[in-house]
C-alpha cells in the first residue's frame, strides 16, 4: 500500500500510514525507507533522526535516500558523512553528493568529488555541465561539454539552458545550430532555451523558424514552450502575436503567463489593456502588481500608479517589495508629491524592505524632486555604498536647486572614491553652475571633460548665456566640432529672451523652427521677446506662423498637494470645488501685494490689451491659484510646495516673493527648469533663473 501511494505521490497518504504502521507496532523492511524519505521532503531530516532515536537500520538503498534528503535539504556536510560511510558505492551515488554540492554552490567540493570519480558516465558530466550554470559561469561549464565522452539531448540542452540563463544568448543559438548539424532531435526544453535567446537577442524570427521547424519534425508544442514564445513576443514588442499565444493557452495559463502579457501592455504604454487583463487575473502575485505599477510610474501616470499602491496595501494579500517600492518612490517624484511620498517611506520600513543601491538612489530622486534636498542629502551620506548613479542624483538634484558649488565638489568627492564621473554627472555640474551664475568654475569643469559632446556644449552655452556673455555664447556655438542640436539653439534663445538680444533670439528661433518644428515652446519664446521689446506686429506675426502649422501655446498647470492628493490648476482656473474661496484669497493677498507696492508685469501677457485685462490674465495664473488654495487649507507657517509644468514667469515670480514676506511661509516652487524656494520676500534663485 505504502508503494501504491507513493507511486500516486500521494506523499501525505503514506506518511499517515506509515503512523498507523507504528501505531500497530509494525516494524518496516529496508524496501519502506526510501519510500517514506521521499515522501517526507525537507522533514525527511527529522524523519531520519527520530528512525534512529528507535534502533532502525538501514541498507544502502536507505542510505541512498538519506543522502539524497540531506543534499538537496541540508546540510549537505551530513549526506557526504552518510556517503563517506557507504561500503560499496554506486555511480548514481557519486552523482547524487555531486549535484547536491552543487545544489549548495559549493564549487570546489563538487569538483574535488569529480576528480576522484574513477567512473564517470553521461549523467555526471552534464552534473557538472548543470552546476557550473548555477554559479553563473557557463564559460567553465563549455569546457565539461567539450570533453564529454558522450553527449545525450539532456547534456546539450544542459549547455543550451546555461547560456541563456546567464546572458550568452549568441553562444546559445551558435550552439543551437551545432545540435542541428550533429543531428541531435531537439525537444521542449531545448526550445525553451532557446526562445530565451532569441529574446535577449530581440529576434523573433530566428524562434519562429525553430517553432516551424519543430513543428515540421511532428514535436508538439507544450504550454512551457508556448508561454516562453509569448514571453519572447512580449519583449520584443510583437504584442499581436503575444496575445494570439496567450489566448491559445487557455486553461494552461499560469501566472508567469498572465504577468508577462500585462507587462508586455503596460511597458508598451497600452495602459488600458494592462489594467482591463490585470483585473481579470485569477490570482495575482507581487510581480503582477509591479508590472502594472511601473506601468503606470513609467508611462508619466504618477497618480494612477500611487492610487495602485494604496490599493496593493489595502489588498494585505500581497507584500510589495523593493521592485514595488522604487515605482512607487519615483512616482512620487515625478509628482513632488512629498507627504506620499514619506507616507510610502513609512510602508517601506513597516514592512522591513531592505533597500538595494537603486532603492536608497530612487529615494534621493524623490527628495530631490519634491523639493526637500536636505532628505537627499541626508539619504546620500547614509548609505554604505554609492555608485555612480547615486552621485548623479544628487548632482541633478543640486543643479535644479542652483546649489553650484556643492554640485562641483560632489564630482571632487567621487573622483576621490575612485568612481569615475560620466557625462550626466558633468551635465549636472555645468547646470548647477549655469543655474548659480558660477562662470569660472563651470569653465573649469568643461576643460575637465576629455571628449565634450554636445549635451556638454549646450550647458556651457547656457552658462555663459546667463551670465550675459552672449556673444562668446555664438563664437562657441560657431566653432563647435560638431552639429548642434535643438537643446543648444534653445539655450542661446533663453538667454536671448532674458537678456532682450534680438538679433540673438532671431538667430536661434529660426535654427530651432528647422531642427524643432512642431516645438510650441520656440515660437513661445520668441513672442516673450518680441512681447517684451513692445513688438506686437511681431508677436503677432509669430502667432500666425504657430496657427498656420497648426500649433497652439502649451497649456500651464500647476499643482499642489493636500492630504494625500494632487489639488491641479490652471490659467483662470473655477472648476475647483473650492474656487470661490480661491478667488476670494486671491483678491485678498492681491489688494496686500498693492499696498506692498507690487504691480502686476504686462509683459508676461502676450497679447497687446490694456492694463486692466493684462492684469486680470496675470492675477490669475496657475501657480498663484495654487497657493492661494495652499493659504487656505494648510497650517499656518507650514511649508508651501507647488509643481509646475512650464517654467514660472517673471510676474508670477514677483508676487511670490512678496506673498512669502506677507504670509510668513515658504513657498517652493518646482518649475519645469528648477526649483524656487521664496521666503521672506527672495528666492534661492536670486532673481537668476
Amino acid at each position: 500500500m505504502l508503494r501504491f501511494y507513493s507511486h500516486l505521490d500521494a506523499h501525505s497518504d503514506v506518511l499517515k500510514l506509515f503512523g498507523e504502521m507504528s501505531q500497530c507496532g509494525v516494524r518496516p523492511d529496508a524496501f519502506v525507507y526510501p519510500i517514506l524519505l521521499k515522501s517526507a521532503g525537507k522533514d525527511g531530516r527529522l524523519l531520519h533522526a527520530h528512525l534512529v532515536k528507535l534502533g532502525h537500520c538501514f541498507d544502502r538503498y536507505a542510505r541512498n535516500a538519506i543522502m539524497d534528503v540531506y543534499a538537496k535539504h541540508g546540510p549537505v556536510e551530513v549526506a557526504r558523512k552518510v556517503f563517506d560511510e557507504m561500503s560499496e558505492r554506486s555511480v548514481a551515488d557519486w552523482n547524487l553528493m555531486i549535484s547536491g554540492y552543487w545544489s549548495w554552490g559549493k564549487r570546489v567540493e563538487a569538483c574535488g568529488l569529480f576528480e576522484l570519480m574513477q567512473e564517470k558516465n553521461v549523467v555526471t558530466w552534464t552534473t557538472m555541465v548543470t552546476g557550473y550554470s548555477r554559479v553563473k559561469d557557463p564559460v567553465r561549464g563549455r569546457w565539461y561539454f567539450d570533453h564529454m565522452p558522450e553527449r545525450n539531448l539532456v547534456s546539450w540542452n544542459a549547455m543550451l539552458s546555461g547560456y541563456s540563463r546567464n546572458g550568452f544568448a549568441e553562444e546559445a543559438v551558435k550552439l543551437f545550430n551545432e545540435m542541428m548539424a550533429a543531428g541531435v532531435q531537439p525537444n521542449e526544453t531545448t526550445c525553451v532555451a532557446v526562445i530565451m535567446a532569441c529574446s535577449s537577442l530581440g529576434d523573433p524570427c530566428l524562434a519562429e523558424s525553430l517553432v516551424k521547424r519543430l513543428n515540421e519534425r511532428g514535436v508538439k508544442l507544450n504550454c512551457f514552450v508556448k508561454t516562453a514564445l509569448l514571453d519572447m513576443y512580449a519583449k520584443c514588442g510583437s504584442l499581436e502575436k503575444a496575445r494570439k499565444v496567450f489566448d491559445e493557452l487557455g486553461l494552461y495559463r499560469n501566472s508567469f503567463t498572465w504577468n508577462a502579457m500585462v507587462s508586455a501592455y503596460a511597458r508598451t504604454g497600452y495602459l488600458d489593456s494592462a489594467k482591463e487583463l490585470f483585473d481579470q487575473m485569477p490570482e495575482k502575485d507581487v510581480v503582477s502588481w509591479n508590472s502594472m505599477i511601473a506601468g503606470y510610474a513609467q508611462n508619466g501616470e504618477s497618480i494612477c500608479a500611487i492610487n495602485l499602491f494604496k490599493e496593493m496595501i489595502r489588498n494585505k494579500d500581497v507584500k510589495p517589495d523593493e521592485v514595488t517600492m522604487m515605482s512607487v518612490i519615483s512616482a512620487c517624484g515625478h509628482l513632488g508629491a512629498l507627504e506620499v511620498g514619506n507616507w510610502t517611506v513609512d510602508t517601506l520600513m513597516q514592512e522591513g524592505i531592505r533597500l538595494s543601491i537603486s532603492g536608497y538612489n530612487s529615494l534621493i530622486f524623490m527628495y530631490s524632486k519634491c523639493g526637500s534636498i536636505m532628505d537627499a542629502k541626508r539619504v546620500f551620506e547614509e548609505m554604505e555604498t554609492r555608485d555612480v548613479i547615486s552621485y548623479n542624483t544628487l548632482i541633478t538634484g543640486y543643479a535644479a536647486y542652483g546649489h553650484g558649488n556643492k554640485a562641483v565638489n560632489l564630482i571632487h568627492m567621487m573622483e576621490d572614491e575612485g568612481i569615475k564621473p560620466d557625462r550626466i554627472s558633468y551635465i549636472g555640474a555645468l547646470t548647477a553652475c549655469s543655474h548659480a551664475g558660477l562662470l569660472e568654475e563651470g569653465r573649469e569643469v568643461f576643460e575637465s571633460i576629455k571628449a565634450p559632446d554636445v549635451d556638454h556644449f549646450a550647458c556651457m552655452i547656457d552658462l555663459l548665456g546667463r551670465v550675459g556673455k552672449l556673444d562668446e555664447a555664438k563664437e562657441l556655438v560657431d566653432k563647435m566640432p560638431m552639429k548642434p542640436h535643438a537643446g543648444v539653439y534653445g539655450s542661446l534663445l533663453s538667454a536671448s529672451r532674458v537678456h532682450k538680444r534680438l538679433d540673438l533670439g532671431e538667430f536661434a528661433a529660426n535654427r530651432l523652427f528647422e531642427l524643432e518644428p512642431e516645438n510650441s515652446g520656440n515660437y513661445v519664446l520668441l513672442s516673450n521677446i518680441y512681447a517684451s521689446a513692445g513688438k506686437w506686429e511681431d508677436v503677432e506675426r509669430v502667432r500666425g506662423a504657430m496657427r498656420k502649422v497648426g500649433l497652439t501655446k502649451t497649456t500651464g498647470w500647476s499643482w499642489v498637494e493636500y492630504r494625500g492628493k494632487m489639488h491641479k490648476f490652471i490659467v483662470g482656473d473655477r472648476s475647483h470645488d473650492q474656487s470661490e474661496s480661491i478667488y476670494t484669497k486671491l483678491a485678498e493677498l492681491q489688494k496686500k501685494m498693492r499696498t506692498a507696492g507690487y504691480v502686476a508685469d504686462e509683459n508676461c501677457v502676450l497679447r497687446d490689451l490694456e492694463l486692466e485685462e493684462k492684469e486680470e490674465i496675470v492675477g490669475s495664473h496657475s501657480e498663484k491659484l495654487a497657493i492661494a488654495f495652499a493659504l487656505l487649507v494648510s497650517e499656518a507657517g507650514s511649508v508651501i510646495r507647488v509643481v509646475k509644468n512650464l517654467r514660472v514667469c517673471q510676474d508670477c515670480h514677483t508676487a511670490i516673493k512678496v506673498i512669502s514676506k506677507m504670509e510668513g511661509r515658504e513657498i517652493i516652487v518646482r518649475d519645469n527648469n528648477r526649483f524656487h524656494s521664496f521666503s521672506k520676500g527672495l528666492c534661492s534663485c536670486k532673481d537668476y533663473w
